[in-house]
């Protein structure tokens, strides 16, 4: 059986976190302590604990403590545990663990690439399985890049921090990725005749999803087309706004492509 995930660009997705990393440095030290402790767009989220999660995530990439993430129930209910743990910390201790794991974690990758394990498949919670480079790159890009621009910046009405189409396409190929996963777990009805998800601007691309959650060749035909801008998925495919708010673009079976879309949800 062929591998339906969408492959990784394993020295981009490196590139891309070591920036990322960057971005989250400059903009955490530019915050005031009010801003710190300011709330962030994350439900019951803090900004400070948002950059606790991601300091948390990243160093499960190389601690024992990560293996519960292959055997969790739920992704986001563990994500909670050690943003509750980290709430009485204060904001040097945070931005430690954040900048000593975030640069761990971007050395793994590193390393890992360049091996066979970087093809071995590692569980992550419900999302199904994933192989080792483009769990540790994809999921921390997508990280970085998510709640920053979409939790943070504009909870204290802040620029938000420019992207680029390699780093782009690091977040949509692990969002690809994800959506591929929870396809096959929970088929959309009628999608037998497949949807093509085109992505637009940077990083952008076309991808064609099937009841597997297969990224089936572009040939042959689809049932509908969804559009819209590469740099709005972030927002709309994690279910932060609707789609239908959002510039979607949506020809053929639409009501086919409205069951897809409602089901996107990417964690």
């Amino acid at each position: 059986m062929t591998d339906r995930l969408p492959a990784a660009d394993l020295p981009n997705m490196a590139a891309a976190l070591r920036a990322e990393r960057a971005e989250m440095l400059n903009f955490t030290s530019s915050l005031t302590d009010d801003e710190w402790t300011a709330p962030s767009a994350a439900t019951g989220w803090r900004i400070a604990d948002v950059v606790a999660h991601i300091g948390a995530t990243a160093r499960n990439s190389y601690t024992p403590a990560g293996l519960r993430t292959t055997f969790a129930a739920s992704l986001e209910q563990l994500n909670e545990d050690p943003v509750d743990r980290r709430r009485v910390w204060s904001r040097a201790d945070v931005m430690a663990e954040y900048q000593r794991a975030s640069r761990r974690a971007t050395t793994l990758l590193d390393i890992v690439r360049r091996t066979p394990a970087t093809r071995m498949r590692v569980r992550l919670a419900e999302l199904g399985r994933y192989p080792m480079g483009l769990l540790i790159g994809g999921a921390l890009v997508f990280d970085h890049h998510t709640h920053l621009r979409h939790d943070m910046a504009p909870a204290l009405s802040r620029p938000v921090p420019p992207t680029d189409a390699d780093r782009m396409r690091a977040v949509l190929t692990w969002m690809i990725a994800v959506l591929s996963n929870q396809v096959a777990q929970a088929p959309v009805a009628g999608l037998d005749a497949r949807v093509a998800l085109t992505l637009t601007g940077p990083g952008g691309g076309t991808w064609w999803i099937d009841e597997t959650g297969g990224l089936t060749p572009s040939n042959g035909a689809v049932a509908a087309h969804v559009t819209a801008p590469a740099l709005t998925f972030p927002d709309w495919g994690t279910q932060r706004s609707s789609w239908r708010d959002s510039d979607v673009t949506v020809t053929g079976d639409t009501e086919l492509a409205a069951r897809f879309l409602d089901a996107v949800n990417v964690i």
